[in-house]
């Protein structure tokens, strides 16, 4: 059995490392993750040209370590295809928080997506950014997590856990979140290159609604989030319009 580590914050990321780390004390690790940092690009994969793979040196002995000149998708794809029994996908240790609306943007769970869609369990870990970084206690709880599935058996799962970025006698405890609203927003920066205007879009000062109850919710209250995203893409509940949709489309339409 085989762990698969990847990130998007690039192949030398610390957190990427602690995290390989920790999962080695469980079983084999392979790291595939991107050359360089890939923050904020969701599921996007490479089709248009060719994905290089360059092996890369490890920062832990032991663990076979490869570049991707693409994202973390990419790796993802590139590791099922080529490594034989890989038994779950692991991606992180994220440095930034990973919440809310965000949750659709980020290459950290857009990676263990992938590994979900091919019906692994798959575990995307993060940590809000700031000078020190405490990655210990992702690791650790990575690891015992990495254990508790191989013990069991586990069937495909994807969670996202959010830990905040303290040590663990600081931690408040746990909770089983679903994903809040609000992320950062976006702005645009204009500039000139010489050929004519351009933009650059950048991240601002994030805007989360923290109710009871979401991943927002327990960071801010310094506990580890952990949310399930396994399930089906559409919800049982109506479209939240006034009216019954579909009657009304059929009779605009005189259908």
């Amino acid at each position: 059995m085989k762990i698969l580590v990847t990130n998007d914050d690039g192949i030398h990321a610390p957190g990427l490392w602690a995290l390989a780390a920790e999962l080695k004390k469980v079983s084999e690790v392979v790291v595939f993750a991107p050359n360089r940092e890939q923050s904020g690009i969701g599921t996007a994969l490479t089709l248009r040209q060719p994905v290089r793979l360059t092996e890369a040196e490890s920062s832990v002995p032991g663990i076979r370590a490869y570049g991707i000149e693409g994202t973390p998708g990419d790796s993802v794809i590139i590791a099922l295809e080529t490594v034989e029994d890989i038994a779950m996908v692991f991606s992180g240790i994220n440095k930034g928080a990973n919440i809310g609306d965000d949750v659709l943007l980020s290459g950290t769970v857009g990676a263990a997506l992938l590994g979900y869609l091919h019906n692994l369990p798959s575990i995307a870990l993060s940590v809000p950014s700031a000078e020190e970084m405490h990655f210990e206690v992702a690791a650790k709880l990575g690891g015992l997590l990495a254990r508790k599935i191989a013990v069991q058996n586990s069937e495909s799962m994807l969670l996202n856990i959010n830990l905040p970025n303290l040590p663990l006698d600081r931690i408040k405890g746990i909770e089983v979140t679903r994903v809040g609203r609000g992320g950062h927003s976006n702005a645009i920066e204009l500039g000139h290159d010489g050929k004519g205007n351009n933009y650059r879009i950048v991240l601002s000062q994030s805007q989360r609604n923290a109710k009871e109850g979401t991943d927002i919710w327990a960071v801010q209250r310094d506990k580890i989030s952990i949310t399930p995203l396994q399930g089906e893409l559409s919800t049982a509940q109506g479209i939240p319009l006034d009216e019954d949709l579909p009657s009304w489309l059929l009779r605009e339409l005189s259908l």
